[in-house]
């Protein structure tokens, strides 16, 4: 599995950004093949973030350009700049 973090440092409002993205984004990564799950979170402090989880790298990077499409045309107000981007395999999964 592959996994892709975003983070944003200076959001007008995370939580209205996480309910545009929720449809929005949402919607682009359902029908990419590969996607396993999305999470948007708040970190404070006016930054939040997403987490996307992939099967593999090729999907993750063909995704990624769609996904960052659909963030500069739809988030514009609410941001500021570019997401810092994380992405890596993941090497080892802990669930209870």
């Amino acid at each position: 599995m592959y996994v892709v973090i975003r983070k944003f440092s200076k959001m007008r409002s995370v939580p209205e950004a996480a309910r545009r993205a929720e449809s929005g984004i949402g919607q682009i990564l359902r029908q990419s093949p590969g996607f396993q799950e999305y999470h948007v979170f708040d970190c404070g402090n006016g930054s939040g973030g997403s987490v996307t989880l992939f099967d593999s790298r090729e999907a993750a990077l063909a995704a990624n350009e769609k996904a960052l499409a659909w963030i500069r045309a739809s988030l514009a107000d609410l941001i500021q700049g570019e997401p810092e981007i994380t992405a890596g395999e993941i090497l080892a999964t802990v669930k209870p």
